[in-house]
Formats: C-alpha cells, sequence, structure tokens
C-alpha cells in the first residue's frame, strides 16, 4: 500500500503564465473527475490527494517545477506529526530530546528541521496532519501514550519547559537589537556565565561593539552565547558554525557540550560533519523530499547515524531514502597528476602593510587543473592575497607577473536584488543561459534550473550560495576564487559541489582557489593546501602551497585535533580528545590519517 503525497510551491506556480498544463494532462481529470483543479481563494492549482493516482504526468508538464508528487510507503507515513495546510510539507515522527545529551539532527535542507524546533519549543502545536479540525492537548497526550515525548508535551502544556533557541538567521538578531554584544548578554543571562562564555568563544574584543558592527563570526558567536546564557530545559542551535573559522567552532562545540554535561536537553542541526562528530552524542536523520515531507529516524549513534545518513539507506528500519551513497574518498593529490609547464601564476615571496595588519605570503605557484585549498583562522588575510593575486590589491615587496583573468566569490553574499535568477547568470555569461553549454556543464549538475524564475531576493541561505557559485564558475576566467562555497549547503550539496568542483577545474583545465572552513568539504575537495598563520588581526603569514596530507597535519596539529578515517565510509573521523588513538597518533605526530 502506498501514501499519496501531492506538494505544490506557492512561489512557483504561476497559473496566469502557463497553460494550465496539470488540469489538461491529469489522467484523472481527463475520466470525469475533479483532481487538479484551481483553488478559488489562492488562485493556484490545488491535487487532490485521495484522487490523484501518482502518475506524476503533472510534475513533467509543469513549466515552473512547481509540482512534487511521491508515493510513500504506508508503513513510513503512519505517524503524522504535522501538515501545514492542503498540498503543503508534512512532518512524520520526532526526534526526542534527551536530558544531559546532543542530540544533532542531520539532514538536507528542506526536511523539517525548522517544524522539530517549532513543536518540541512550544511554539508549534501539532494537529497531528488535520490542518482543518487540529487535534486538543488531550488527544495529542493519547497519540504519545508510553512514550517519553508525552511528558515533553504535557510539560509544554502546563507551561513547565521553556526553550531557548538560536536561529539559523543571525542577521535578523542585529537587525532586532539595537545595542552592544554586552547589553546583549547583560539582557539574557540568566546563569551568570557571560565572562567565561565570553572568554571561551573569544569574543573579548566584540562585547563593546553595536551588534550591526560585528563580522559574521562574531554575531554568530554571540549568538550561541546568548542561547547559551538562558537557564532554560532545552536548548536548539541551528546551524551554530556558519561564519566561523576551524578554532572558533571548537569553542563552539565546548559551549554546547557544556550546556549538556549540566543535564540539559541539546539539540543541534550541523551540516559540518567534522564539528557534529564531535560536538553529538547521538544522531537522527532526516529525510524525505525537500520542502515536500520529512521523516525523523530512529536515535542512532554518532558514528553510525553519520555513516547511515552517508550510505542513504537506514538498517534497522529497512528504508532506503538516497538512491546512491557517498563516498568520502579522497582523491589522489599526488602531483603527478599535473605535468610540468602548466603553471597558471608563479609568485615569489610576497608582503603587503595596513595600518594594523601585516601579511607575508611564502613564494608558490597555481597549477592548471588543480584545486588549492586555503585553511586558517579568520582575520589573516586570506582574502587580501586573493585580490593580490586578481590584480586588485598591489603587494608592497614582490610582484605577481602573470596577469591571469580571476572570478571572485565572495564570502558574504548580498540577496537584495530584486532580479530574477536567470537574468543574474545571463549578466555572468556575458549572454543566454537557456540551451547553452553552460546551462549543460555547469547549472544543471548544480541543479539550478528550477530556480530560473525565482527573484534573487526570495532565495534561501543555500539557495543563494548555489547561484553564487553558478555566478563564478560561468564566467570566462583562467582561475576561480571562492571564499567559503561551503555556508548555509547541507551536508548532501557540499558533498555534490565539492566533486563537481573538483571534476570541473580538471576537465576544462582550470584552476581554482578555495577557503573554506569545512575540514571535510576542504579534504575532499583540495589536491594542494597552503595554511595561514599568525595572531588574528595583526599579522598572518602564509605557507607556500604544500601537499595535502603534509598540510593537513600541520593544521591539525595547531588544533590540537587527530583524525582517523572510518573504516566503512572512508571519511575522516575526529578522535575523542584524550582517547587511546588520540594520544597514539599524537605520539608519533600522524594527526591526520595515512593514506
Amino acid at each position: 500500500m502506498t501514501h499519496r503525497v501531492a506538494v505544490l510551491d506557492q512561489d512557483l506556480c504561476q497559473p496566469q503564465k502557463c497553460g494550465l498544463e496539470c488540469i489538461k494532462y491529469c489522467p484523472v481529470n481527463k475520466s470525469g473527475a475533479e483532481c487538479v483543479t484551481i483553488n478559488e481563494e489562492s488562485k493556484k492549482a490545488q491535487i487532490d490527494e485521495n484522487v490523484c493516482n501518482g502518475c506524476g504526468i503533472c510534475v513533467k508538464v509543469c513549466p515552473f517545477d512547481a509540482i512534487t508528487i511521491v508515493n510513500l510507503a504506508s508503513e513510513l507515513a503512519t505517524d503524522k506529526i504535522h501538515q501545514y495546510g492542503i498540498n503543503s510539507f508534512r512532518l512524520y515522527k520526532l526526534p526526542t530530546p534527551r536530558k544531559g545529551e546532543v542530540v544533532g539532527l542531520l539532514g538536507r535542507n528542506g526536511m523539517g528541521k525548522s517544524t522539530v524546533v517549532n513543536i518540541l519549543s512550544g511554539k508549534l502545536k501539532p494537529n497531528l496532519g488535520r490542518y482543518e479540525n487540529p487535534p486538543e492537548w488531550d488527544e495529542i497526550f493519547k497519540h504519545y501514550s508510553g512514550t517519553e515525548l508525552k511528558q515533553h508535551f504535557q510539560k509544554i502544556e502546563q507551561n513547565q519547559i521553556r526553550a531557548s533557541i538560536k536561529p539559523q538567521q543571525i542577521h535578523h538578531l542585529a537587525e532586532a537589537f539595537d545595542g552592544t554584544g554586552n547589553e546583549l548578554l547583560d539582557k539574557y543571562d540568566e546563569r551568570g556565565m557571560t565572562r567565561e562564555l565570553v572568554r571561551e568563544l573569544g569574543l573579548q574584543n566584540s562585547m563593546e561593539q553595536n551588534l550591526k558592527e560585528l563580522s559574521g563570526g562574531e554575531l554568530q558567536r554571540i549568538a550561541v552565547a546568548a542561547t547559551a546564557s538562558k537557564d532554560t530545559e532545552f536548548y536548539f542551535f541551528d546551524e551554530p558554525s556558519s561564519y566561523n573559522d576551524v578554532f572558533q567552532r571548537i569553542g563552539v562545540a565546548r559551549v554546547i557540550q557544556g550546556l549538556a554535561k549540566i543535564g540539559k536537553s541539546v539539540m543541534v542541526v550541523e551540516h559540518d560533519l567534522t564539528l557534529l562528530d564531535f560536538l553529538s552524542d547521538y544522531i537522527e536523520v532526516l529525510y524525505g523530499e525537500s520542502t515536500a515531507y520529512g521523516i525523523v529516524s530512529n536515535i542512532l549513534s554518532t558514528k553510525i547515524g553519520i555513516n547511515v545518513f552517508l550510505d542513504g539507506y537506514l538498517p534497522n528500519e529497512n528504508v532506503r531514502f538516497r538512491e546512491k551513497k557517498f563516498s568520502m574518498d579522497v582523491s589522489s593529490s599526488s602531483t603527478d597528476i599535473f605535468q610540468e609547464g602548466t603553471d597558471i601564476v608563479n609568485y615569489p615571496k610576497l608582503e603587503k602593510k595596513f595600518d594594523s595588519f601585516t601579511l607575508t605570503i611564502e613564494p608558490g605557484k597555481i597549477r592548471k587543473g588543480e584545486v588549492l585549498g586555503i585553511m586558517g583562522a579568520n582575520a589573516l588575510g586570506k582574502t587580501t592575497m586573493m585580490k593580490m593575486i586578481a590584480g586588485i590589491q598591489k603587494p608592497d615587496v614582490g610582484s605577481i607577473d602573470k596577469k591571469i583573468k580571476i572570478a571572485y566569490k565572495p564570502q558574504y553574499l548580498e540577496n537584495d536584488i530584486d532580479l530574477e535568477v536567470i537574468a543574474l547568470l545571463e549578466k555572468a555569461n556575458g549572454g543566454p543561459i537557456e540551451g547553452s553549454q553552460e546551462e549543460e556543464q555547469i547549472l544543471e549538475p548544480l541543479k539550478i534550473r528550477k530556480l530560473y524564475n525565482k527573484s534573487v531576493k526570495n532565495l534561501s541561505g543555500g539557495e543563494l550560495q548555489k547561484i553564487a557559485v553558478a555566478s563564478c564558475l560561468i564566467q570566462k576566467v583562467d582561475l576561480y576564487a571562492l571564499d567559503e562555497p561551503s555556508a548555509f549547503l547541507d551536508i548532501e550539496e557540499r558533498i555534490a559541489v565539492a566533486k563537481f568542483l573538483q571534476r570541473f577545474v580538471r576537465s576544462f583545465g582550470k584552476s581554482a582557489i578555495i577557503i573554506d572552513h569545512d575540514l571535510q568539504l576542504m579534504d575532499l575537495v583540495s589536491d594542494s593546501m597552503m595554511i595561514f598563520e599568525g595572531e588574528s588581526g595583526k599579522a598572518g603569514t602564509a605557507t607556500s602551497p604544500m601537499p595535502k596530507s603534509q598540510a593537513m597535519n600541520r593544521f591539525l596539529k595547531s588544533l590540537d585535533m587527530s583524525f582517523r578515517r572510518d573504516e566503512k565510509s572512508l571519511r575522516p573521523r575526529v578522535n575523542k580528545i584524550e582517547s587511546r588513538l588520540d594520544k597514539d597518533q599524537k605520539a608519533s605526530g600522524n594527526f591526520y590519517y595515512k593514506h
């Protein structure tokens, strides 16, 4: 038996611009029944799930990709928690908060993480799928009889559960609160922890500034501090790593783990697998069809949960939720894949001085067909180096002779443009996109066609990031420089973008520099690496490019962190600090696993 899920994207459906193909070609409509109709109020298409036969013709003929039809196995659809309305997103099953533990939620964007947070924090009362006649609390308690969630909902109903939530979109914090970091933490600190949190999160120099003047990383860490300083029963952190470098991410992880150590229930949504591995006690996988439906798996250990997600198969529930598994085996990084004489940039030792900052770059070269990964703390001059290679800034010592064309994707993306995505891409391409080679080689693999008719200002963070990466890659240049291409992308998108970037660069004889703080992504995408070291905001030194294993070993040593390879998925795994393996590897100087 199957359960029909029919979802219509209200933003994409445009009946006034199409020939109502969904209504015309529906075989159920042709037989005289009413399956696809126009809703009188919204003036958009509406699908009757009880009448629909799941043929999927409307999905194929819709010119705006607005319809999703899924024939879901009935046993998967047994525990419907919430549905927002007709033909809208629905969530099945809920994760259970655990006292004294960090539970990581792992899944693609659009699987219902926000719905989960709103329900468990008491902001949203679950309707068990009955959006027209929602149940009362007594019925919800009965539904969860014999489970830990029954007690959780009883406490919500009696106002005995308070939740502290760090939202994904931290810039809203600066818009909503006109004051300094100190003023914000004074307002929310119920645990008397401000001083300790400021120290752990490295915020000593940021507290006197107005929130609007802070960098993304500072704002993110202040949001984490404000969330952790409340005295509540349930804490939820949505993507706490964004904009932070690896050192800062470890500080964030320790603050979150500190809450679990004092007996609090903590849940985290995070797409940086290294951080999620490092900080979670358990994992619950969210799977389904993005923006259509989401299902929460049973609880799993961190190791098994991440491996199951990469496999796309839940063995205990016998559910395959993705066609292909993601392999994390790192491609060859040996120098023999690059032929001699194919350097596109050679540079001597470079120096650049600013009023309060000095940057020194050791000599190096960037080769054709190579992805050069750049790692290091924030504010050490990584972006300045990119600008010097691009010829935008001149070094004070040394010079870059070869003038090459470079396309740059910045770290911070602007979305206040009232322009359709296709117009933005055509501007970057310098010509039409539809039917072009660029569409086939770049936009199709990155799954961007569906976004053509969306306005840039209405894009989600992840959609905007993919558009920015695509806009960079469709330019006719020699070198692509991408600053934090992983921000706001979910794990599947990160792996897909990393693998695509490497294939693209090699296939077309291009070169790329990638700055990112996601260690797994950098391990996956880089052929060679540079490390930036020094004192943030004062002095930065960049190494020459070096083999990946040597660079990763040096960088992990500076983090006091060791990696092993997971024997099943081959992904890098963080050794638990002070574990036998951690001590053995560090004693032998081998912080990074051997290939």
